[in-house]
Formats: structure tokens, C-alpha cells, sequence
């Protein structure tokens, strides 16, 4: 991830949840991108490194465990930097121009002059992120097949080239992401102010939920409702005891419930759900997150410097 600011529950369920149960299962590394956040932010750099800090105790306080899985800053580990220059070198240009998301990016951050070598290249390094570890798979959304399918093209034309199989195509590993839409009903972004942020106290999210939007059909606490179509059953889905979902849901339909109950129930769910993560996250002192970063950054760049020596190898520039 970016370090472009603290993390919403959006964040959450989009990502981090389904990270929590790879850890248990894989050997895993999550980086803190902050290379890529300067792609966007290069005019104004300074506050990435402050970031930092927040996006790894966001990270603990929400369940990963640097016991468990590689937790490291991606600008510590300068074999990235060897290597996104190299496989550069091998990347047409029409590979980087055809990204989906290339145009996509530059039209939603119009008000950036992304004109750069950095960013048309930022596939490269996402390569790079990958590759060097030699994975078997990767955890992606549907939105970011093309950039797999870019690394699994660059790794093919290097292997070609060089008669080696240094780096294999890793696959890809779908993941479901819950849709869970922002306060205002649009995705939840920092940007658009419409943020549950996992840090935040409660005493600042009850007003938001006592704002937030339900379905406008219901004008009078008497008039029946759709959950399908309000924004507060989504959070109910991902936070409430399920076994009071079908109460919800009758309530709503039958008009026994105004937005009112809902929205208590639903304040109680948040208490519930961030009480632990506000917990784990007081525990995480920034000494403590230097240690993890520490011993992140050593693990990761024990595995980069070997496949660094590989790549100078079948390159013939180990001198």
C-alpha cells in the first residue's frame, strides 16, 4: 500500500481482511510502496515519510502480524531499484502505454502533472515488487489483472531473451472484494470526506453515523423499507452478529424500524468491531514500528540480494 494517509474501513474489508487470512497460510511480505506514492507526489515529497508510521500501525492494529508474515518499507530495499532499471530495459514502450489504468490514473488525479518517465513506468516496478520474490501467486482484485498480466509478460520476454527461467509467472489469486460504500453512498474515499478511518476515535464517528444516508424512500419512521438499496446494510453485513441480520431486515420491510434503530445498532457493531483495533494500535509505539520495519526490511532484502545475484548472472554483469 501507499502511504498517502490513515486507513479507512473500506481499506479493510477491501484488503487487509482478506491479507489476515493469507498470513496464516502463506508466506507472505506486504510493503509499504512509498517508491510508488512518490509517482504521484514527487512535487511535494515530504510528507510520505510521515506516513509511514501510520500505514504500519494501521496495519498491526487491524491484525497483521510481523511474527507471521515479511512487513517492510519497499525504498529500504535498493535491489528494487537495480532491478526496475534492468527489466526497463526490456519493457516495449507500447506495453506501459496500453496499461487500462495508465489513462485512468492521469484523468483522476488531472490536477498532478503526471507527465513523468516515473509514472508511464510505474508497472515496471510493480513488476519488480513481485518478481523479486519469485511467487507463486499473487492476491488481486479483477482491477489489477493487467498489471499480473504485465509482470507475467516482462518475466516471460526476460526468461526468453536471457534461455533462463529465473523468474516464474506467478498466477493469480482472486480475491472477493465487499463492496462497502462511503457515509454519502459513493466508494468510500478519503477524498470525498465519507471515511470511517480505523484509527478514529468513536465519539467522532457517532455523528457520522447519526449523518450518514439511508434510503431516501423512507421519508416517516412508518414508511417501509429496502435494505438492498440503503447504505447501512452493507456495514450490518460486514460488522453485525449475523444472527440479527433477518431482525434488520424485517424491520426495515415492515416499517417497525426507523434509520434511528439502525443506526444505533449499527454504532454498536462499530464499537464492537474497532474497540480491539483502537487497542492494538495504542499497544504499536514507533519504536515498536521501527523494530518491525527493521526486521522486515532484513528479511526482504536477504531474499532480494539473491535473486539479484541470479539476475547479474544471466546478464553477465556479475564482475
Amino acid at each position: 500500500m501507499r502511504p498517502t494517509g490513515p486507513l479507512h474501513l473500506g481499506h479493510y474489508f477491501g484488503v487487509i481482511d482478506n491479507w489476515l487470512r493469507l498470513q496464516e497460510e502463506y508466506d507472505c511480505f506486504f510493503f509499504v510502496a512509498d517508491w510508488h506514492a512518490l509517482t504521484s507526489e514527487y512535487a511535494d515529497p515530504t510528507r510520505i515519510k510521515g506516513f509511514i508510521p501510520g500505514l504500519v500501525k494501521d496495519w498491526v492494529a487491524a491484525g497483521l502480524d510481523p511474527e507471521k508474515c515479511s512487513i517492510f518499507q519497499q525504498s529500504q530495499i535498493k535491489e528494487h531499484a537495480e532491478l526496475n532499471l534492468i527489466l526497463s530495459m526490456y519493457t516495449p514502450l507500447g506495453w506501459l502505454e496500453r496499461c487500462p489504468t495508465y489513462k485512468d490514473q492521469k484523468e483522476q488525479l488531472s490536477q498532478k502533472d503526471l507527465n513523468t518517465h516515473g509514472f508511464l513506468g510505474y508497472p515496471v516496478l510493480m513488476s519488480v515488487d513481485i518478481l523479486m520474490y519469485k511467487p507463486l501467486a499473487v492476491p488481486v482484485g479483477k482491477d489489477q489483472l493487467p498489471h499480473l498480466e504485465l509482470t507475467r509478460e516482462i518475466a516471460r520476454r526476460f526468461n526468453h531473451l536471457n534461455n533462463t527461467d529465473l523468474f516464474p509467472e506467478p498466477a493469480d489469486m482472486l480475491t472477493e472484494e465487499p463492496v462497502l460504500p462511503g457515509l454519502d453512498g459513493r466508494k468510500m474515499s478519503k477524498s470525498y470526506g465519507n471515511s470511517i478511518m480505523l484509527s478514529e476515535p468513536l465519539d467522532e464517528i457517532m455523528p457520522k453515523v447519526r449523518g450518514m444516508k439511508t434510503d431516501e424512500n423512507r421519508l416517516r419512521k412508518s414508511d417501509p423499507g429496502d435494505p438492498d438499496v440503503c447504505n447501512l446494510f452493507p456495514y450490518h453485513r460486514l460488522m453485525t452478529d449475523k444472527a440479527r441480520l433477518p431482525e434488520i431486515i424485517k424491520g426495515c420491510k415492515d416499517a417497525s424500524w426507523g434509520c434511528v434503530d439502525c443506526k444505533k445498532l449499527l454504532m454498536e457493531s462499530l464499537e464492537r468491531f474497532l474497540t480491539p483495533l483502537h487497542e492494538r494500535r495504542a499497544a504499536c509505539t514507533d519504536e515498536k514500528v521501527r523494530e518491525i520495519l527493521e526486521a522486515g526490511n532484513a528479511r526482504a532484502r536477504s531474499y532480494a540480494e539473491k535473486t539479484m545475484e541470479e539476475v547479474r548472472k544471466v546478464i553477465n554483469f556479475d564482475f
